[in-house]
């Protein structure tokens, strides 16, 4: 983890969650260590603030990957520690492919 005008960086691998019948395939990337520990100690502290959680536990975040930015969620997950999507265009703009290590940055 380096810290990037304000962002955690930390070099992730791009992964597929399959939907199943309702849904196509949606892509991840896991977070863990002491990113996933400062998402924890967020989503623990936006809780306490406001008396409730948020939903599915997420917390908003500005992800970064190469010269794309864009805003999403990171949702905790008890097998994964936090999972942050990654769409379509991104991977398409960065070149990202599944199985793939690549540099993330995020801002919460």
């Amino acid at each position: 983890m380096s810290g990037s005008e304000d962002y955690y960086c930390l070099t992730v691998t791009l992964w597929r969650w399959a939907g199943g019948a309702n849904g196509g395939d949606w892509f991840f990337a896991s977070i863990d260590g002491a990113v996933g520990e400062a998402l924890s100690a967020t989503a623990l502290m936006q809780r306490l603030e406001s008396g409730r959680r948020s939903g599915w536990g997420s917390v908003k975040v500005v992800a970064r990957v190469g010269e794309t930015e864009w805003r999403t969620s990171a949702f905790p997950s008890k097998a994964q520690g936090w999972m942050v999507p990654v769409k379509a265009a991104v991977r398409k703009a960065e070149g990202l492919a599944e199985g793939e290590a690549f540099e993330l940055g995020l801002r919460f």
